[in-house]
């Protein structure tokens, strides 16, 4: 699995819009101006949201994701040539419904259309 296929699969989530905050390459995937999804420079791995920092280090125990560098806690980075096409789709799935859920109702609605 490639950079390619986590670009595609963001990109296809209601409202995900890319960026290069930091101008050095990476691919950071963001809803209502929050994101829920970043590939570094380095390309071995994405970075996503988890519920909690307790889930964090469950996913890293098991060896489903390692601490994501320069993130907060409850964020792994997965590595995508070690997880599945469908792990990689859920772990970016959940992350983005993370932080889709902490936007306003209004956001919420302007995002999904209703």
């Amino acid at each position: 699995m490639t950079r390619e296929l986590v670009n595609e699969i963001c990109q296809g989530l209601a409202g995900a819009t890319w960026s290069d905050p930091w101008s050095g390459g990476h691919d950071a995937w963001k809803v209502g101006d929050k994101m829920f999804a970043c590939i570094g420079v380095i390309q071995d791995g994405v970075s996503v949201k988890t519920p909690s920092i307790e889930d964090a280090q469950l996913l890293i125990d098991m060896g489903r994701g390692v601490k994501a560098p320069y993130f907060h806690r409850s964020w792994v980075r997965v590595d995508w040539t070690a997880v599945s096409k469908d792990e990689l789709r859920d772990r970016i799935e959940t992350s983005y419904g993370l932080v889709f859920s902490g936007l306003t109702k209004k956001l919420q609605r302007e995002i999904s259309g209703t």
